[in-house]
């Protein structure tokens, strides 16, 4: 590599560190904004939201780096031009092309942390983020007991706890069951708590006592209890089992689209084809959107005010580019056989950014001027 690229080189990561922790940061407060609101309002604990939150990190800036190398590409040539380094290596033999290759460089490095991130850290942590999801869903303490209140878990139940030791215990419990049309359940207890059970929490009352009332003849029965289990599945909508995620299985299953794999989530082969060709896909953006960057500002020359035209045909460009991939994406999910359409923006990208490559080291015409 020479001294050129190493320096250009150079200039593009450190910009693009900077361009890449600012929008995650960006990404990252929006998410958390949502996140905060969820698990606060549910009763967790800081700690859950800054777990949450360190879990979508991959995520989140899996979806930066593209832009982010776009924006550092941009910026640093537009810099370069205005210094005249760039026209300093024109003026030297450099043709546009030689002139792109440490941004073709700076591309790949950008590709191969994108491509760890889709294919390896970012299921990694959905996965973890799924696991955590469905055993907050299952702590009902959590989301229906909070002490000294009447809560109402779902229609025609009423519970009222007085108060939740830190060890767990539900001490003076009243639990009202109203759903039946025949008769009204009084649970009430001493004490209680709260044990996991195969579809839902169940709940293990002592000392108490239950009272059955019969709306067709008034009549009551009592029963005491030295100890009662009760099972709270359709007592507090505790939520299904949650099927898997696309996003948390691996890109060799995505890819191979088993039968099993298909029943475990629910979807069909062209959601498996579609998410596993777009990991795959998706790393060619952070290659082409630098690509463009610098190609669209080697198509103008020196300028004090900068390269403001070039710059917007870059920004329009990339948009172009991103609008084929959304269209190539809804179109791999129409059917099985239309996956190579994710693959249409990159490379149509890459191909855009070739060409004003070689319109750019074309030999410009002078201006004519008027006859006299």
């Amino acid at each position: 590599m020479s001294r050129f690229d190493r320096y250009l080189l150079s200039q593009l990561l450190a910009l693009f560190g900077f361009f890449a922790l600012v929008l995650v940061a960006v990404y990252w407060v929006n998410r958390a904004v949502g996140l905060f609101d969820q698990l606060i309002g549910d009763g967790q604990s800081a700690l859950v939201f800054l777990e949450f939150s360190i879990l979508t990190l991959p995520n989140a800036i899996r979806l930066v780096l593209p832009i982010a190398a776009f924006a550092a590409t941009v910026y640093v040539t537009n810099r370069l031009m205005q210094e005249s380094e760039l026209v300093v290596m024109q003026a030297t033999g450099f043709s546009a092309v030689r002139l792109a290759r440490p941004v073709l460089y700076f591309g790949f490095c950008v590709m191969v942390m994108h491509a760890v991130l889709s294919n390896v850290l970012v299921p990694a942590s959905q996965r973890m983020l799924g696991e955590r999801s469905a055993e907050i869903s299952q702590n009902v303490t959590a989301r229906f007991l909070n002490a000294g209140q009447f809560m109402h878990p779902s229609k025609g139940i009423t519970l009222y706890i007085r108060e939740i030791t830190p060890t767990g215990e539900l001490l003076d419990l009243f639990l009202s069951d109203e759903r039946s049309e025949g008769s009204r359940a009084i649970h009430s207890a001493r004490k209680a708590f709260l044990v996991r059970g195969e579809v839902a929490p169940k709940l293990v009352m002592v000392d108490g006592s239950t009272q059955t009332l019969s709306r067709a003849d008034g009549r009551m029965a009592v029963t005491r209890f030295s100890d009662f289990t009760l099972d709270l599945a359709g007592l507090v909508q505790v939520g299904e089992t949650a099927q898997i995620a696309l996003n948390a299985l691996p890109t060799r299953t995505l890819l191979t689209a088993s039968p099993e794999a298909l029943a475990a989530t629910g979807s069909s082969v062209a959601q498996f084809l579609e998410e596993g060709h777009t990991r795959l896909a998706g790393p060619l953006m952070s290659v082409a959107a630098p690509l463009i960057g610098f190609a669209s500002l080697m198509l103008g020359s020196f300028s004090r005010f900068g390269l403001w035209r070039q710059m917007a045909l870059a920004v329009g460009l990339l948009i172009g580019m991103q609008m084929v991939w959304t269209w190539g994406g809804s179109a791999a999910l129409a059917g099985a056989n239309a996956w190579p359409a994710v693959y249409l923006g990159p490379v149509l990208g890459v191909v855009a950014a070739m060409a004003l490559l070689w319109q750019a080291q074309r030999p410009r015409r002078p201006w004519r001027s008027a006859p006299a």
